[in-house]
């Protein structure tokens, strides 16, 4: 990241399995999309970060799956600004999700939110990553991993 101090060798990286830990734990999620005329927008949502991808769902009217149903580009931002994870990627709409799948991100709700949503779970929106960032210290440990389109 040029012009912001950080530095170029490889020590001192944050290990991806940490990352993971913060997206599987967190409560909110904030998405930013835009429209296919590129007008922006961000709102916090519930997901469930399960087996890499994050799981989302929505009404059809809402501001940011209109967008995502024009321009599936999708970052999401944890809440904190001192203990970041950023995750970029691609947004896949998916009616039909396996029976296992929908137990575990029922599962994964209940625990996460107390509240199990009705089966099946489904429509959601899936983030299929590209690239991540994370850092503590944005000076010394900032991380940035790539992840091969599926």
């Amino acid at each position: 990241m040029p012009g912001y101090g950080v530095p170029q060798h490889r020590r001192g990286l944050l290990d991806w399995g940490d990352a993971v830990k913060r997206l599987e734990a967190a409560k909110n999620y904030w998405l930013a999309t835009a429209s296919a005329a590129g007008e922006p927008h961000s709102v916090p949502v519930w997901g469930i970060w399960l087996d890499g991808r994050l799981y989302v769902s929505g009404g059809e009217s809402t501001r940011w799956v209109r967008n995502l149903s024009e321009n599936p580009r999708l970052a999401v931002h944890l809440e904190s600004g001192d203990q970041v994870v950023a995750v970029e990627g691609e947004a896949r709409f998916h009616e039909d999700l396996e029976a296992e799948l929908q137990v575990r991100l029922a599962d994964a709700s209940e625990a996460k939110y107390g509240l199990r949503p009705p089966m099946p779970y489904s429509p959601v929106w899936v983030l299929h990553p590209r690239k991540a960032f994370a850092w503590t210290n944005l000076l010394s440990d900032a991380t940035r991993w790539r992840f091969e389109p599926d």
